[in-house]
């Protein structure tokens, strides 16, 4: 079994994967990294999808190119959709690499009063750049890519992903897993790491110092390392 089906994250694309596709390739893995709906060369969904759906379109890829069994990879938004596959899925994942995965969504009191901020600011739409400090304020402030989606189907099923806690359906999965982390992630938390390892029965966790969230794109030498490893262990 040498197949390597990997997610990539929101907003991202196949082409951000192509450093660590060929790195695993000159191993000799047969790897797949499709543009999920939304994203890159793939149009968006008719209507918005939730992350049920976009674990049913990857099922039908995996079917439409002839592999039942693979490894599957998630990064960020991709980490979420593996999670929630290898445990709906189980007999089709040989091992599960989540990296950097958007697993975890917590509601606190920071959250909620820049919510209620943002809702104020509404009320000055008026004034001048308006909008670039509107947009501003929800990435930097508020770490939302929400008004970063020009497509309104694609904003919609982004409030639809970002409700869901998938901390549920861990328990559920039963490839062997590892976790693995950038120690300087601002995207998504070390903690979450940490909580994932803790509900995925047996996993793994490796811990990248010096390292943030887009390790595909900052470190493809060490992740193609990480993954290689796992597989042969």
């Amino acid at each position: 079994m040498n197949t390597i089906l990997i997610l990539h994250g929101w907003g991202s694309c196949a082409k951000r994967w192509e450093n660590v596709k060929g790195l695993l390739e000159v191993q000799g893995y047969k790897v797949f990294v499709p543009d999920l709906p939304g994203f890159g060369q793939e149009p968006p969904p008719a209507t918005a999808w939730s992350i049920d759906d976009y674990v049913e379109w990857v099922k039908k890829f995996s079917e439409k190119n002839n592999f039942s069994q693979f490894y599957l990879l998630g990064h960020s938004f991709g980490g979420g959709l593996a999670a929630k596959y290898a445990s709906k899925y189980p007999e089709n994942i040989v091992k599960l690499f989540l990296v950097a995965s958007a697993i975890v969504r917590r509601k606190t009191f920071k959250k909620e009063l820049f919510k209620k901020l943002a809702k104020i600011l509404n009320k000055f739409s008026v004034l001048p750049y308006y909008n670039l400090f509107r947009r501003a304020f929800y990435k930097i402030v508020l770490k939302s890519d929400y008004l970063s989606v020009e497509n309104a189907i694609m904003r919609e099923t982004y409030l639809r992903v970002i409700s869901e806690d998938l901390l549920s359906c861990l328990s559920g999965i039963s490839a062997p897993s590892i976790i693995i982390w950038g120690k300087k992630d601002e995207d998504t938390p070390l903690k979450d790491a940490y909580l994932i390892k803790e509900k995925i029965p047996g996993s793994r966790l490796e811990v990248l110092d010096n390292i943030g969230h887009d390790i595909n794109s900052k470190a493809p030498e060490i992740l193609a390392e990480k993954i290689i490893k796992f597989i042969n262990d």
